[in-house]
């Protein structure tokens, strides 16, 4: 297997789980990940040992808090446009084999929307799932918008990227954004035992379904994401943006130095 700086990939017994690896930050997103999780969906799609896929956040704190925003505030309209998270994820969406998100802890802006580009979620009790990017001053631009609809329903997907609501697992679960809610301890074996039965199924007959129900479900077409990407360029270069990431990173200083 590759190794990756900040992931941890390793083969199961018909799939492969990608950890998100980096705990200290609650597993924020930065470039490096999205490079990692770009190379090494590219890998895996081509590997004919895996036809599943889980992925999970290092720790018990956290599937994925959302964007390292250290990084983010430095971030420009041009790199905005690049739509670099927004492309990792579509990776995810379009892997040929079903995909699993396990979540413990914080799934918040774009580990939601890492979570979304999923087929199915499961989540434990401690989970915390939103897109609370608006108090930030942009958007969730990497699917939210069209996933988390097509998810949960527009009047529910507006309530939640509108107000940056953070819910709770029972919440999660109640409105469709969680499969499923198990114990602490057995959510990952939940995880691994629902690859268990899908790989006792017809090969062929579950790529095709997947194929089959990616078609179904993507009724938007590119426009949407299209509109998404050049929102968040637009925001990026905007001095709110800009001054609310900065009030962000020094409330979270304080906390770190009390």
């Amino acid at each position: 297997m590759n190794t990756y700086e900040t992931l941890i990939v390793e083969k199961q017994e018909t799939w492969a789980e990608i950890t998100v690896n980096r705990p200290e930050v609650l597993n924020a997103i930065n470039l490096q990940v999205v490079k990692d999780l770009s190379a090494a969906l590219d890998a895996l799609a081509g590997d004919e040992d895996v036809r599943g896929l889980i992925l999970k956040g290092a720790g018990d704190k956290a599937f994925v808090a959302g964007a390292d925003i250290g990084e983010l505030v430095k971030r420009t309209r041009e790199d905005a446009l690049l739509a670099i998270n927004a492309g990792a994820f579509q990776k995810i969406e379009d892997f040929p084999w079903p995909t699993i998100a396990v979540i413990k802890g914080y799934a918040l802006g774009g580990g939601c929307e890492l979570s979304l580009a999923c087929d199915i979620r499961l989540g434990a009790p401690s989970a915390q799932m939103g897109q609370p990017e608006v108090g930030l001053g942009i958007i969730p631009g990497a699917g939210a918008p069209h996933r988390l609809t097509r998810q949960v329903g527009p009047g529910m997907a507006r309530e939640l990227i509108y107000t940056g609501k953070i819910i709770d697992a029972e919440e999660a679960l109640r409105i469709g954004l969680l499969n499923h809610v198990h114990p602490e301890d057995e959510v990952l074996e939940a995880a691994r035992e629902m690859m268990r039965t899908i790989s006792k199924k017809s090969p062929g007959a579950v790529r095709v379904a997947k194929l089959a129900l990616n078609a179904a479900v993507n009724t938007v077409d590119r426009r949407s994401q299209y509109i998404e990407i050049l929102g968040q360029g637009l925001l990026f270069d905007a001095e709110d943006q800009k001054s609310r990431m900065t009030r962000f990173l020094e409330r979270k200083k304080k906390r770190e130095q009390k």
